[in-house]
């Protein structure tokens, strides 16, 4: 099983109404749940770990969870209230306004994570609960005490309005990037965490050189590079579509590419080939495809692949 580790939210999207004036309709969303409910309907067996609430928002969420075969059992419940994420969209690309304090998923505390049951065998971590305290000194908890025994992808995803202590965040963060086996960042990401005036193959080996064995780059429309850390390194292209919006596409993208090397059975510890790589990649990109041509995070399901 791969366990999917951190937030899930309600996105209100703006919605026209019979008055004239947008409305907000409440979707599932978070970039953790987005990825969890893409490998669900990839037909790969996944879970989800994080804070839900027992209001009405955290049982639409419970309720999603479940209809893309996602596994709940190690979801923690909560009386507090669920995070909602206010979305603008402008051009497809979104904006958001979120209310997150004292919520189910923020206040996650390490003595809150429970035990793993044996069949998960990997995790992923990454969006803003790596950057909303304490949940995300909960997940770097939970990190150091599972990488040596399960695979581990890692996401930040990085949303600097989020970040209340710069320090603390880059801190936590280069620690749990130095545990994880693969990490994929955009290139926005790649600046934010290294802004030295480097190229962008220097900020590579920079970042790999403190522990992943597996980087890879995503740079919207140009596609995405792989990076082994033998020097290997593949393009995987952009998948051509009429894009509806890109939320969810990220996420999707994971799911792909995790999927992918479970397929294969290549979701080991062991040192990935060059063609392993960018077959997963090329997975992802797929993926993301289909969700990117039609409104919201809304990936595919296995057999519109």
């Amino acid at each position: 099983m791969i366990l999917c580790c951190g937030e899930a939210l309600i996105d209100m999207i703006p919605t026209p109404t019979t008055a004239g004036a947008d409305g907000f309709v409440p979707h599932s969303g978070g970039a953790v749940f987005n990825t969890a409910i893409a490998l669900g309907r990839l037909g790969v067996q996944t879970g989800m770990l994080t804070g839900l609430s027992t209001d009405m928002f955290g049982r639409q969420l419970s309720e999603a969870l479940k209809a893309s075969h996602v596994d709940t059992t190690h979801v923690i419940p909560s009386d507090r209230p669920t995070t909602l994420a206010f979305v603008r969209l402008v051009d497809g690309h979104a904006t958001y306004c979120f209310f997150d304090e004292n919520s189910a998923g923020r206040m996650l505390d390490p003595a809150d994570i429970p035990a793993l049951s044996p069949e998960v065998s990997a995790l992923f971590f990454g969006g803003i609960s790596l950057a909303c305290e304490p949940s995300a000194d909960a997940y770097a908890a939970l990190l150091a005490q599972e990488a040596a025994q399960r695979v581990v992808m890692i996401d930040p995803n990085i949303r600097p309005r989020f970040i209340q202590d710069i320090d603390r965040y880059r801190a936590r963060l280069d620690r749990m990037i130095a545990q994880v086996d693969i990490v994929k960042v955009s290139d926005e990401d790649l600046n934010w965490l290294l802004p030295a005036p480097l190229s962008l193959n220097e900020k590579v080996a920079a970042l790999m050189e403190s522990g992943p064995s597996v980087l890879i780059l995503t740079r919207g429309g140009a596609g995405a590079s792989g990076f082994l850390a033998d020097g290997t390194e593949v393009q995987v292209p952009a998948q051509r579509v009429d894009i509806k919006d890109t939320v969810g596409a990220g996420d999707t993208f994971n799911a792909g590419f995790l999927a992918k090397l479970s397929e294969l059975g290549c979701l080991t510890k062991r040192q990935l080939s060059a063609e392993t790589l960018q077959q997963a990649m090329q997975h992802g990109a797929k993926a993301a495809a289909v969700t990117v041509s039609r409104a919201g995070a809304n990936p595919p399901w296995a057999e519109e692949l």
